[in-house]
């Protein structure tokens, strides 16, 4: 099974072909892009060909149909086979992929039953986040959903759904997780050693040259050249990105989404990092071919992480942090961020001193000030809106587990690590480990308590 926390929301349209953690067992998701942009698919495509349905189990009173089982087998089966990996059969793909849907059932009616609820600010937040992992805006992210016969509203409610369980999951999960001072030195000394997959971190762009199943010896020689075309431009200087638009506009092939983000290289597929393995930061692989077609991959960015001496992008941001009570809602907290956001980028009003005067945390104090950080120091989703921002420029108000956040970004620069920072890095890449096994055993207790009646199917 792979990481649990990488299944990030996907889009099934034109522009993602690469599903870097697709595992039919998994459960959860991530609004980041931290994986290239990703839709849950709790529900079939609108357009997916209808038969006879029925219902084949009920959870707590719910039911999951075929037809849903049916949709989502079809939609794991493309990426694993884009990916180069085999398909599991059947019968046991099928029972897979019943377990994961009867699994984010059972969380979605827990996180429900809590009172957990999403407003539709936080849904507006996660479709821009999809549309920028993706590196298209919102209008042309709803054209392609359209173009796949996913209508926007079935689109947002399962981003709700999803940001429900997200919610869930990240509270009932943040107590269980403790790393001591001991364990963080043996990962370093581990780290420092290993030629581990799991110590080398990649972040991957990716160009896929599709091949149909029963293509003749001409047409595959044909799609080869096609690829190695991108390949050679590639290698050139031609920005990748661009290339990968036009190899899915010309109906030649499918761009991940642009730049995946940062990431172990066991969490990417195995022909993926056999391909690059060898390659410099801003190397461009051969072409390499899969059951999907020809794949053509450029390493943004490579290295082994956490290790003494190792060179990291770090950022210099402040926030000002609302957190919702009785007494201020999340849309409130949103709708008055936004205001300061307003004032802020007009000049009637100063961030660090309205961070001073209603800011609630600890930075408050410092005008907001969170100082320099290196990569892994937040969260994931606050992290990744630092990631796409200019210096200076301000985010839109973004929910995390500790509240409603107004962030800019103040500055960049590259940095070695001090030995402070290593430990700060080991730990926090420590905890994401351990709330990754966390979580499998909160999903299994979740699932022990559901009460699960299986249905034969119609004779």
């Amino acid at each position: 099974m792979m990481n649990q926390r990488v299944f990030a929301l996907w889009l099934a349209c034109a522009a993602q072909a690469l599903m870097l953690a697709l595992p039919v067992a998994a459960q959860g998701l991530r609004i980041t892009p931290q994986g290239g942009a990703t839709r849950p698919a709790t529900r079939p495509a609108d357009n997916t060909p209808r038969r006879a349905d029925y219902i084949v189990a009920v959870v707590n009173s719910e039911p999951i149909t075929n037809n849903e089982v049916r949709s989502r087998m079809t939609q794991f089966a493309q990426q694993l086979t884009q990916q180069g990996q085999p398909v599991p059969p059947g019968a046991e793909f099928s029972r897979q992929v019943l377990e994961r849907l009867i699994s984010e059932k059972a969380q979605l009616q827990l996180a429900r039953e809590s009172g957990i609820k999403v407003d539709d600010g936080a849904v507006d937040q996660a479709e821009q986040n999809v549309a920028r992992q993706n590196q298209i805006d919102v209008a042309e992210l709803r054209r392609r959903l359209a173009g796949d016969g996913m209508s926007l509203q079935t689109f947002r409610e399962e981003l709700r759904d999803q940001l429900m369980v997200t919610r869930l999951r990240d509270r009932e999960l943040e107590s269980r997780v403790k790393v001591t001072d001991l364990e963080v030195d043996q990962f370093i000394k581990e780290r420092a050693s290993s030629n581990d997959l799991s110590s080398l971190e990649l972040n991957l762009a990716h160009i896929l040259v599709a091949v149909p199943e029963n293509a003749t010896e001409a047409q595959v020689a044909e799609l080869k050249a096609k690829a190695q075309q991108f390949q050679q431009r590639a290698r050139s200087g031609e920005d990748f990105i661009k290339l990968g638009r036009e190899a899915t506009e010309a109906g030649r092939g499918t761009v991940s989404g642009g730049v995946v983000g940062l990431r172990t290289a066991d969490r990417y597929p195995p022909l993926f990092v056999q391909a690059v393995q060898a390659l410099p930061e801003g190397g461009v692989s051969e072409v390499v071919r899969s059951g999907a077609g020809f794949h053509v991959i450029k390493v943004i960015e490579k290295r082994r992480g956490g290790l003494p001496g190792a060179t990291v992008v770090q950022s210099h941001a402040r926030h000002i942090l609302l957190r919702p009570s009785a007494q201020l809602s999340e849309s409130a907290a949103r709708q008055r961020l936004a205001d300061f956001k307003k004032r802020v980028e007009s000049g009637q009003a100063d961030f660090a001193q309205l961070a001073r005067e209603y800011s609630q945390d600890a930075s408050a104090a410092n005008g907001g000030d969170l100082g320099w950080a290196a990569p892994g120091m937040f969260v994931p989703e606050f992290e990744d809106v630092l990631t796409s921002l200019a210096p200076g420029q301000i985010a839109e108000p973004l929910m995390t587990r500790f509240g409603v956040h107004l962030i800019q970004l103040l500055e960049r620069r590259q940095a070695t690590l001090t030995l402070r920072e290593q430990r700060e890095v080991a730990r926090n890449l420590l905890r994401e480990k351990k709330l990754d096994e966390a979580y499998v055993q909160w999903a299994q207790e979740v699932r022990g308590r559901a009460y699960v009646e299986f249905r034969e199917p119609p004779g």
